[in-house]
């Protein structure tokens, strides 16, 4: 028996498909091979094609069934993560009306300043946990003042694991997790917010069903499960948002424990069993894959939009014909330091936690007659792991303080220099799983559809990979600091 999962990311479609037994990947993919194209018309902008995902959904089930390691009429449920915040708009014909205004997207935050203002800041905070800030509701208010002609044919509003799941069943349905990353949920009264809604004009019904997260949310059309060999009448049980699915997969699911990932953006997520908010909303809140009205699970999350960005960037622009373990051994030859060169990985949109800036990215302190690419690569390296204590700090001062933060083996901290640069500049150890947001979707779904018992029966062969201690966390601190008040002077200059 086996379980598919669907990771709906920025870069590209990742499928996984899982044995229900050893609750292990048998076989994932991704596809498109290269990373996706992310449309920028204006500087701050950032859209991608729904129908490019659903394209490319297809021919990653159809390439991991091509490769003959399982029987694709055995899987019996399915499960969706994505990427989070993006709005995706669809008419009475479940036609997409135009491209998704993604996470990193920042056009609306003037429009989510000026809710918050109105509906209150005490009052957003305390019952949206957040600012309306630069999130869906926003995204869509936006298109309703800009582009009114494609706002009165929207007939449901949806996030981009929403859309997948409505191709796959012709059936639209959404989530308290999922209405909260769209800051669309009143924690307080437990359901869709007035407020919000009631600010920005929209009409209640464009809102989908609202489904149980780990629930039926359709069942597989007859001509979709021909097309890919999969069987008509499959479940699709699960859909969450990256982050909140990344927790999942690393068994991240009570109060006080803390995942961490560093792919397209940097994250640190963390579970809490209090409506907590921070007063700038740097960091957010969302119900977590767990909430319900009895656990109101949160998650609080730091999100750094420039973190693998930044280091595909640096890739591109310094060493196109490298791989990235080529790039990690390279930086493993400079210094602690790089030499005092100093990288800011600002450079993807407006950052929630400067207080929704941009500053753009930059490096500065460079010495052509010192500084190569050893020090360039380690620099970007250890400025990522910078943003995150950077963050980190933030979400301690609003009561989350880690002993240990689990990640997944994979991205960024597959380089041992990121990965003990981190450990050192934040002096929490780090414990490292195999994990992926496709096979966190697949077992999500495993849970959805009742095969597994709960969420705790389906994390029993979790292992640990690596355990990393801080080893040198006195020397970067300095560092560190310096980092830091160059930034702090970029903030208020």
């Amino acid at each position: 028996m086996y379980l598919l999962g669907i990771d709906v990311g920025t870069s590209s479609i990742k499928v996984a498909v899982v044995d229900v037994n050893t609750q292990k990947s048998v076989v994932a993919v991704q596809f498109p091979e290269d990373e996706a194209e992310i449309k920028s018309v204006q500087s701050g902008w950032a859209e991608q094609a729904p129908m490019d995902w659903w394209h490319n959904v297809q021919q990653a089930i159809l390439k991991v069934n091509s490769l003959n390691l399982f029987d694709p009429k055995e899987i019996k449920a399915i499960g969706i993560a994505y990427q989070m915040h993006g709005l995706v708009v669809v008419d009475k014909n479940q036609e997409v009306l135009r491209d998704s205004i993604i996470w990193c997207d920042s056009r609306a935050v003037e429009l989510g300043e000026q809710a918050f203002d109105a509906i209150g800041h005490e009052q957003s905070l305390a019952s949206l946990l957040n600012s309306p800030g630069n999130f869906t509701a926003s995204k869509l208010a936006w298109v309703k003042n800009n582009e009114p002609a494609i706002y009165e044919k929207i007939d449901k509003v949806m996030l981009p694991g929403d859309f997948i799941a409505m191709k796959l069943t012709g059936e639209i349905t959404t989530s308290i997790s999922a209405l909260s990353e769209g800051v669309f949920w009143d924690f307080k009264k437990d359901e869709i917010s007035a407020d919000v809604m009631n600010y920005y004009g929209f009409a209640a019904d464009l809102i989908p069903q609202v489904q149980p997260l780990f629930s039926s949310h359709g069942h597989l059309k007859e001509g979709v499960a021909k097309l890919l060999g999969l069987t008509a009448g499959t479940p699709v049980a699960y859909k969450s948002g990256d982050q909140p699915n990344n927790a999942l997969s690393l068994n991240v699911l009570k109060p006080g424990e803390v995942a961490a990932t560093a792919g397209t953006s940097g994250v640190i997520y963390g579970v809490s069993d209090e409506l907590t908010y921070d007063q700038q909303s740097r960091v957010n809140t969302f119900a977590h894959v767990t909430y319900s009205a009895e656990h109101k699970h949160t998650g609080v999350l730091l999100c750094i939009n420039g973190t693998g960005s930044m280091y595909r960037w640096a890739k591109h622009t310094f060493a196109p014909y490298l791989s990235y373990p080529e790039l990690n051994l390279i930086a493993a030859q400079a210094p602690i330091g790089s030499k005092g060169l100093r990288v800011f990985p600002f450079g993807n949109g407006a950052e929630r936690m400067l207080n929704n800036k941009f500053t753009g990215a930059q490096l500065t302190g460079i010495d052509l007659n010192t500084h190569g690419q050893a020090e360039i690569f380690r620099a970007v390296q250890e400025s990522i792991a910078f943003a995150f204590r950077y963050g980190l700090d933030i979400m301690r001062e609003n009561g989350m303080n880690p002993k240990v933060i689990r990640a997944g083996k994979a991205n960024l901290f597959l380089s041992e220099v990121f990965a003990q640069t981190f450990v050192d500049v934040t002096g929490v150890p780090v414990e490292l799983y195999e994990n992926d947001g496709s096979v966190g979707a697949a077992l999500g779904a495993g849970i959805g559809a009742g095969i597994f018992k709960n969420t705790e029966d389906a994390f029993t062969q979790h292992k640990v990979l690596n355990y990393l201690e801080p080893k040198n966390t006195q020397a970067y601190e300095p560092i560190y600091q310096d980092w830091k008040e160059i930034l702090i002077r970029q903030l208020n200059g």
